[in-house]
């Protein structure tokens, strides 16, 4: 029963635009206590919209990711379309440190900062791998 009534106001509370984050803070005011009787974090709120299937707010509503954020940030397509790679090369250029970027909250876009001076020699790598590939060949 108590479950239940999480997952409700969990529904709820993420039906009303909230981040998990601010949802945890909600179900902790509410009474509500996670797993082992510890206090709810983003992360425990996550974990249950993920099992519970309910869907992430996006920063930017229900619609496409934009090329840009209105900060300037790239979104990851953005970067990758500035870039001339795919998606996931910008996903493995952040894992490897090439990239920096950040979320609001797992689950939310990456806002990806890309300077001018960035792309130039991210371009330059690219174009450097690309050369040594084909003599390689």
């Amino acid at each position: 029963m108590r479950q239940i009534r999480q997952m409700l106001r969990l529904t709820e509370l993420n039906a009303a635009g909230k981040m998990d984050k601010e949802i945890a803070a909600e179900l902790n005011r509410d009474g509500f206590v996670a797993a082992r009787g510890c206090p709810f974090q983003g992360g425990n709120v996550w974990l249950l919209r993920t099992r519970w299937q309910i869907p992430t707010v996006k920063i930017n509503g229900g619609g496409a990711n934009p090329g840009r954020w209105p900060d300037g940030s790239y979104s990851v397509h953005g970067a990758a379309a500035v870039l001339g790679v795919t998606p996931q090369t910008v996903f493995d250029y952040l894992a490897q440190g090439l990239l920096t970027g950040r979320q609001s909250t797992k689950g939310q876009p990456w806002q990806i900062d890309l300077p001018d001076e960035q792309i130039h020699r991210l371009r330059a790598r690219l174009q450097h791998t690309r050369r040594s590939r084909k003599v390689a060949s």
